[in-house]
């Protein structure tokens, strides 16, 4: 394990790690970096309380193109789980009892040809299973048509992304007409039973802030969602999650080339809650990549900054006893997590 002097002095660089727009302008240590703020408060190392949820990228090819995409994911991308990946990582879940959670991400995750396979095999297993729904998925060719059955038949959590209860914001940040078929989509799976009161069928909304600073209260925006939708659109959904954007890739290039890097970092700094960071979602998950690599969370995943050295890194190598002891790799990003009431793939972490 790494001194924490000398981890300090590799994450005073702010852009360390990663790749896009390396501007010297913004190299140095003029922010203190993140191991040095959480051993302020006793909390360095971090370390894993235990594996309870694997979240699994299923490769990063998705109908859309969002501006903030942290997985920089879009109709180009090749890069897709195969079949023989995701039996690895079936085998590791039943190896793992405490595993109770598989959350699929994407990209679209319904765009890997084995997602539906997937999907049901998770379900043998008696596991909860999340799918991160982008919404127009479903509209974008027949063969997703019927997602909202196929996800009730198997008990899906599905969690959606909608930047705003209105078409101006959530095109401007997501594409033309994004919002109208996001809504559609919303219908669909209303129509099926998930939103409704009793019928066990979750569907949570996921809000991010389109500009350079941090979202709003996450009880008064959700409120403020389900009487827009509700009254507008006859659109019922159980909880908004609130997620800070993180600096990493096509939001970290917004940050970098509208000159709002510096200020939004110091922002992050200056919103630092211990009480959020000592509940990080890293404690509790594993990222597994869409190639069988394993991280602490999809932030690091992107940034390629696999789990500690020393530990299972594979998913053909996976064992919890071990990583469920293991300490979390940091970096600058690490800050979006713990401002102000917390951020995670579950929204706020300071209740």
């Amino acid at each position: 394990m790494k001194s924490l002097k000398r981890q300090a002095h590799e994450l005073a660089d702010p852009l360390m790690q990663l790749t896009v727009l390396q501007q010297p302008s913004l190299h140095g240590s003029q922010f203190q970096a993140f191991a040095e703020k959480l051993d302020e408060y006793g909390l360095y190392p971090l370390t894993s309380t235990g594996t309870t949820i694997l979240q699994i990228n299923v490769g990063k090819m998705c109908n859309q193109t969002c501006k903030h995409c942290h997985v920089d994911a879009g109709p180009d991308r090749k890069e897709i789980m195969t079949r023989e990946t995701m039996q690895l990582c079936l085998d590791a879940i039943k190896q793992s009892p405490n595993i109770g959670t598989v959350d699929l991400t994407g990209g679209a995750p319904e765009m890997n040809p084995d997602f539906r396979w997937f999907v049901e095999e998770l379900s043998k297993l008696g596991r909860q299973v999340i799918v991160r729904c982008n919404l127009t998925i479903i509209l974008a060719n027949k063969k997703y048509h019927d997602l909202p059955e196929f996800f009730k038949e198997h008990g899906v959590h599905v969690i959606s992304s909608l930047p705003y209860f209105q078409a101006s914001r959530t095109d401007a940040q997501r594409g033309d007409g994004v919002f109208e078929k996001s809504i559609k989509a919303l219908q669909m799976l209303n129509d099926v039973g998930y939103g409704k009161e009793d019928t066990g069928l979750l569907l949570d909304l996921v809000f991010n802030p389109s500009g350079a600073f941090l979202p709003s209260g996450q009880k008064s925006l959700e409120a403020e969602f389900k009487r827009r939708l509700k009254s507008g659109y006859d659109i019922d959904f159980n909880s908004l999650f609130c997620i800070t954007n993180l600096p990493v890739s096509r939001y970290l290039d917004y940050l970098i080339r509208s000159g709002n890097y510096e200020n939004y970092i110091q922002k992050l700094i200056d919103a630092f809650n211990p009480v959020a960071a000592a509940g990080v979602m890293c404690r509790n998950t594993i990222s597994v990549g869409w190639d069988g690599y394993l991280y602490d969370c999809d932030f690091n995943q992107m940034l390629e900054l696999k789990v500690e050295e020393g530990m299972p890194r594979h998913i053909r190598e996976f064992d919890a006893e071990p990583l469920d002891k293991r300490h979390i790799v940091l970096n600058q990003h690490c800050y979006g997590c713990t401002a102000g009431a917390g951020s995670s793939c579950g929204g706020e972490t300071v209740k």
